[in-house]
Protein backbone atom coordinates (compact mmCIF):
# COMPACT_ATOMS: atom_id res chain seq x y z
CA UNK A 1 0.00 0.00 0.00
CA UNK A 2 1.29 3.48 -0.87
CA UNK A 3 1.41 6.58 1.27
CA UNK A 4 -0.01 10.07 1.03
CA UNK A 5 1.76 13.05 2.61
CA UNK A 6 -0.79 15.60 3.82
CA UNK A 7 0.40 19.07 4.72
CA UNK A 8 -2.04 20.30 7.34
CA UNK A 9 -3.89 23.57 6.97
CA UNK A 10 -2.59 26.64 8.64
CA UNK A 11 -4.15 27.35 12.00
CA UNK A 12 -7.79 28.36 11.67
CA UNK A 13 -8.26 26.77 8.23
CA UNK A 14 -9.78 23.35 7.60
CA UNK A 15 -9.60 22.37 3.93
CA UNK A 16 -6.57 20.17 3.30
CA UNK A 17 -7.02 17.76 6.19
CA UNK A 18 -10.58 16.55 5.47
CA UNK A 19 -10.09 16.54 1.70
CA UNK A 20 -6.74 14.77 1.96
CA UNK A 21 -8.17 12.11 4.25
CA UNK A 22 -11.08 11.59 1.84
CA UNK A 23 -8.75 11.10 -1.13
CA UNK A 24 -6.41 8.83 0.83
CA UNK A 25 -9.38 6.66 1.82
CA UNK A 26 -10.64 6.46 -1.78
CA UNK A 27 -7.19 5.44 -3.03
CA UNK A 28 -6.50 3.11 -0.08
CA UNK A 29 -3.38 5.02 0.94
CA UNK A 30 -1.88 5.31 4.41
CA UNK A 31 -1.66 8.95 5.46
CA UNK A 32 1.06 10.99 7.11
CA UNK A 33 -0.15 14.37 8.29
CA UNK A 34 2.54 16.97 8.93
CA UNK A 35 2.23 20.43 10.40
CA UNK A 36 4.75 23.14 11.16
CA UNK A 37 4.93 25.45 14.16
CA UNK A 38 7.36 28.30 14.59
CA UNK A 39 7.76 31.45 16.63
CA UNK A 40 10.90 33.60 17.07
CA UNK A 41 12.09 32.92 20.62
CA UNK A 42 15.49 34.57 20.44
CA UNK A 43 14.50 37.78 22.22
CA UNK A 44 12.46 36.17 24.99
CA UNK A 45 13.75 36.69 28.53
CA UNK A 46 14.08 32.97 29.14
CA UNK A 47 16.89 30.46 29.40
CA UNK A 48 17.33 27.48 27.08
CA UNK A 49 15.12 25.25 29.24
CA UNK A 50 12.37 27.86 29.29
CA UNK A 51 12.46 28.28 25.53
CA UNK A 52 12.40 24.52 25.06
CA UNK A 53 9.31 24.34 27.27
CA UNK A 54 7.56 27.03 25.21
CA UNK A 55 8.48 25.24 21.99
CA UNK A 56 7.11 21.95 23.35
CA UNK A 57 3.89 23.61 24.52
CA UNK A 58 3.24 25.21 21.14
CA UNK A 59 3.83 21.90 19.36
CA UNK A 60 1.57 20.06 21.79
CA UNK A 61 -1.24 22.59 21.34
CA UNK A 62 -0.99 22.32 17.54
CA UNK A 63 -0.94 18.54 17.73
CA UNK A 64 -4.07 18.45 19.91
CA UNK A 65 -5.85 20.82 17.55
CA UNK A 66 -5.02 18.71 14.51
CA UNK A 67 -5.79 15.44 16.24
CA UNK A 68 -9.33 16.69 16.86
CA UNK A 69 -9.73 17.48 13.14
CA UNK A 70 -8.31 14.09 12.13
CA UNK A 71 -10.57 12.23 14.57
CA UNK A 72 -13.56 14.04 13.07
CA UNK A 73 -12.76 13.19 9.44
CA UNK A 74 -10.83 9.92 9.66
CA UNK A 75 -12.61 6.93 8.09
CA UNK A 76 -13.00 3.62 9.96
CA UNK A 77 -9.84 1.54 9.61
CA UNK A 78 -7.89 4.39 8.00
CA UNK A 79 -4.22 4.56 9.05
CA UNK A 80 -3.14 8.11 9.88
CA UNK A 81 0.08 9.32 11.51
CA UNK A 82 0.51 12.89 12.74
CA UNK A 83 3.79 14.79 13.17
CA UNK A 84 4.20 18.41 14.23
CA UNK A 85 7.60 19.90 13.44
CA UNK A 86 9.26 23.05 14.71
CA UNK A 87 10.33 25.21 11.78
CA UNK A 88 9.16 27.71 9.19
CA UNK A 89 10.66 26.31 5.98
CA UNK A 90 7.91 23.87 5.04
CA UNK A 91 8.91 23.74 1.37
CA UNK A 92 12.50 22.70 1.98
CA UNK A 93 11.39 20.04 4.49
CA UNK A 94 8.85 18.55 2.06
CA UNK A 95 11.31 18.45 -0.84
CA UNK A 96 14.01 16.78 1.26
CA UNK A 97 11.55 14.35 2.85
CA UNK A 98 10.03 13.32 -0.49
CA UNK A 99 13.48 12.74 -1.96
CA UNK A 100 14.06 10.12 0.74
CA UNK A 101 10.57 8.58 0.99
CA UNK A 102 8.28 7.62 -1.88
CA UNK A 103 4.75 9.06 -1.74
CA UNK A 104 1.84 8.47 -4.08
CA UNK A 105 1.13 12.19 -3.74
CA UNK A 106 1.59 15.25 -1.57
CA UNK A 107 -1.57 17.19 -0.69
CA UNK A 108 -1.76 20.83 0.40
CA UNK A 109 -4.17 23.74 0.26
CA UNK A 110 -3.36 26.20 -2.50
CA UNK A 111 -1.85 29.59 -1.90
CA UNK A 112 -2.28 31.14 -5.30
CA UNK A 113 -0.36 34.38 -5.52
CA UNK A 114 3.04 35.30 -6.87
CA UNK A 115 5.19 38.28 -7.69
CA UNK A 116 8.59 38.41 -9.33
CA UNK A 117 10.10 39.01 -5.91
CA UNK A 118 8.39 36.12 -4.16
CA UNK A 119 7.45 32.60 -5.19
CA UNK A 120 4.76 31.03 -3.05
CA UNK A 121 5.04 27.55 -1.59
CA UNK A 122 2.81 26.25 -4.41
CA UNK A 123 5.17 27.38 -7.15
CA UNK A 124 8.26 26.16 -5.33
CA UNK A 125 6.77 22.71 -4.75
CA UNK A 126 5.51 22.51 -8.34
CA UNK A 127 9.06 23.06 -9.53
CA UNK A 128 11.01 21.09 -6.92
CA UNK A 129 8.90 18.41 -5.21
CA UNK A 130 9.68 14.95 -6.67
CA UNK A 131 6.26 13.52 -5.74
CA UNK A 132 2.93 14.23 -7.49
CA UNK A 133 1.47 17.39 -5.94
CA UNK A 134 -2.25 17.86 -5.34
CA UNK A 135 -3.05 21.52 -4.73
CA UNK A 136 -6.51 22.04 -3.25
CA UNK A 137 -8.71 24.99 -4.18
CA UNK A 138 -10.12 27.02 -1.30
CA UNK A 139 -13.20 28.31 -3.10
CA UNK A 140 -14.39 25.44 -5.27
CA UNK A 141 -17.31 25.23 -7.63
CA UNK A 142 -20.38 23.64 -6.12
CA UNK A 143 -21.52 20.17 -7.16
CA UNK A 144 -18.22 19.20 -8.81
CA UNK A 145 -18.18 15.90 -10.64
CA UNK A 146 -15.76 14.58 -13.29
CA UNK A 147 -12.02 14.04 -13.09
CA UNK A 148 -10.31 15.82 -15.98
CA UNK A 149 -6.93 15.05 -17.55
CA UNK A 150 -4.99 17.50 -19.71
CA UNK A 151 -2.66 15.96 -22.30
CA UNK A 152 -0.55 17.12 -25.24
CA UNK A 153 -1.55 15.06 -28.29
CA UNK A 154 0.68 17.05 -30.64
CA UNK A 155 4.01 16.37 -28.96
CA UNK A 156 6.74 14.31 -30.59
CA UNK A 157 9.02 14.53 -27.54
CA UNK A 158 9.49 11.18 -25.82
CA UNK A 159 9.45 12.60 -22.27
CA UNK A 160 6.18 14.45 -22.95
CA UNK A 161 4.64 11.32 -24.44
CA UNK A 162 5.52 9.45 -21.27
CA UNK A 163 4.06 12.31 -19.28
CA UNK A 164 0.78 11.91 -21.21
CA UNK A 165 0.71 8.26 -20.14
CA UNK A 166 1.44 9.22 -16.55
CA UNK A 167 -1.32 11.84 -16.52
CA UNK A 168 -3.89 9.42 -17.93
CA UNK A 169 -2.87 6.63 -15.55
CA UNK A 170 -3.29 8.87 -12.50
CA UNK A 171 -6.51 10.40 -13.79
CA UNK A 172 -8.00 6.99 -14.56
CA UNK A 173 -7.07 5.76 -11.09
CA UNK A 174 -8.69 8.78 -9.43
CA UNK A 175 -11.84 8.57 -11.54
CA UNK A 176 -12.27 4.87 -10.83
CA UNK A 177 -11.62 5.29 -7.10
CA UNK A 178 -14.10 8.14 -6.83
CA UNK A 179 -16.70 6.58 -9.10
CA UNK A 180 -16.60 9.60 -11.39
CA UNK A 181 -16.50 10.12 -15.13
CA UNK A 182 -13.11 10.77 -16.77
CA UNK A 183 -12.75 13.48 -19.40
CA UNK A 184 -9.61 14.38 -21.33
CA UNK A 185 -8.84 17.79 -22.79
CA UNK A 186 -6.19 18.80 -25.30
CA UNK A 187 -5.54 22.27 -26.72
CA UNK A 188 -4.71 23.33 -30.27
CA UNK A 189 -2.81 26.58 -29.92
CA UNK A 190 -2.65 28.62 -33.13
CA UNK A 191 0.67 30.53 -33.29
CA UNK A 192 -0.21 34.12 -32.39
CA UNK A 193 2.26 35.77 -34.77
CA UNK A 194 1.10 33.75 -37.79
CA UNK A 195 -2.50 34.53 -36.93
CA UNK A 196 -1.85 38.26 -36.50
CA UNK A 197 -0.08 38.39 -39.88
CA UNK A 198 -2.96 36.51 -41.54
CA UNK A 199 -0.57 33.77 -42.57
CA UNK A 200 -2.90 31.05 -41.29
CA UNK A 201 -6.63 30.60 -41.00
CA UNK A 202 -7.28 29.62 -37.34
CA UNK A 203 -10.16 27.28 -38.16
CA UNK A 204 -8.21 25.49 -40.89
CA UNK A 205 -5.11 25.29 -38.72
CA UNK A 206 -7.10 23.76 -35.87
CA UNK A 207 -8.89 21.30 -38.14
CA UNK A 208 -5.62 20.07 -39.63
CA UNK A 209 -4.02 19.85 -36.20
CA UNK A 210 -6.90 17.72 -34.92
CA UNK A 211 -6.47 15.34 -37.85
CA UNK A 212 -2.76 15.02 -37.08
CA UNK A 213 -3.56 14.29 -33.43
CA UNK A 214 -6.01 11.48 -34.25
CA UNK A 215 -3.44 8.62 -34.27
CA UNK A 216 -2.04 9.67 -30.88
CA UNK A 217 -5.56 9.97 -29.49
CA UNK A 218 -6.53 6.48 -30.65
CA UNK A 219 -3.30 5.00 -29.29
CA UNK A 220 -3.74 6.56 -25.84
CA UNK A 221 -7.41 5.63 -25.68
CA UNK A 222 -6.65 1.99 -26.48
CA UNK A 223 -3.67 1.80 -24.13
CA UNK A 224 -5.57 3.16 -21.12
CA UNK A 225 -8.97 1.66 -21.85
CA UNK A 226 -10.62 5.03 -22.30
CA UNK A 227 -13.39 5.66 -24.86
CA UNK A 228 -12.25 7.92 -27.68
CA UNK A 229 -15.28 10.16 -27.17
CA UNK A 230 -13.92 11.05 -23.70
CA UNK A 231 -11.27 13.16 -25.47
CA UNK A 232 -12.01 16.80 -26.30
CA UNK A 233 -9.75 18.89 -28.54
CA UNK A 234 -10.34 22.64 -28.28
CA UNK A 235 -8.71 25.60 -29.99
CA UNK A 236 -6.94 28.20 -27.87
CA UNK A 237 -4.04 28.81 -25.45
CA UNK A 238 -3.43 25.73 -23.32
CA UNK A 239 -4.10 27.33 -19.95
CA UNK A 240 -7.33 28.99 -21.16
CA UNK A 241 -8.62 25.81 -22.78
CA UNK A 242 -8.01 23.78 -19.63
CA UNK A 243 -9.54 26.38 -17.33
CA UNK A 244 -12.63 26.98 -19.47
CA UNK A 245 -13.31 23.28 -20.04
CA UNK A 246 -12.86 22.51 -16.35
CA UNK A 247 -15.26 25.33 -15.48
CA UNK A 248 -17.83 24.16 -18.01
CA UNK A 249 -17.75 20.59 -16.68
CA UNK A 250 -17.26 21.58 -13.02
CA UNK A 251 -14.33 19.18 -12.75
CA UNK A 252 -13.42 18.25 -9.18
CA UNK A 253 -9.78 17.50 -10.05
CA UNK A 254 -7.67 18.43 -13.07
CA UNK A 255 -4.68 16.15 -13.63
CA UNK A 256 -1.89 17.66 -15.69
CA UNK A 257 1.84 17.58 -16.30
CA UNK A 258 4.32 20.28 -15.43
CA UNK A 259 7.82 20.68 -16.79
CA UNK A 260 8.98 22.39 -13.61
CA UNK A 261 11.06 25.23 -15.07
CA UNK A 262 13.24 27.05 -12.59
CA UNK A 263 14.78 30.46 -12.11
CA UNK A 264 14.04 33.68 -13.97
CA UNK A 265 12.72 31.89 -17.07
CA UNK A 266 9.99 30.20 -15.04
CA UNK A 267 9.00 33.46 -13.37
CA UNK A 268 8.82 35.48 -16.59
CA UNK A 269 7.17 32.86 -18.79
CA UNK A 270 5.42 30.66 -16.26
CA UNK A 271 4.62 26.97 -16.43
CA UNK A 272 1.26 25.92 -17.83
CA UNK A 273 0.30 24.36 -14.51
CA UNK A 274 1.06 27.61 -12.72
CA UNK A 275 -0.98 29.65 -15.20
CA UNK A 276 -3.90 27.26 -14.80
CA UNK A 277 -3.70 27.47 -11.02
CA UNK A 278 -3.99 31.24 -11.17
CA UNK A 279 -7.59 31.03 -12.35
CA UNK A 280 -8.85 27.47 -11.87
CA UNK A 281 -11.41 26.98 -9.08
CA UNK A 282 -10.78 23.33 -8.44
CA UNK A 283 -8.11 20.90 -7.26
CA UNK A 284 -5.08 20.31 -9.49
CA UNK A 285 -2.84 17.24 -9.45
CA UNK A 286 0.48 18.19 -11.05
CA UNK A 287 2.81 15.46 -12.30
CA UNK A 288 6.44 15.69 -13.43
CA UNK A 289 8.08 13.63 -16.17
CA UNK A 290 9.80 10.43 -15.02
Amino acid sequence: MGKLLLIADMKGSCIATPRGLEIADKLKLDTEVVAFVYAPLGKLQADAAGKAAIKKRLQSEREAELRAVIDKHQRPGQKVKLHVYWGKDMVDWVIRHCSRTAYAMVVKKGHRSETLAHASSDWLLLRECPAPLLILAENKWRRTSPVMAAVDLSTSVATKKRLNDKVLSHARLLADAMGEQLEIICAVEVPTLLQELDLVDPATYAREAKAEMAPALRKLAAKHGIPEDAFRIKRGPVEKVIASQAAEKRAQIVVMGTVGRKGVKARLIGNTAEKVLATLKTDVLALKPD
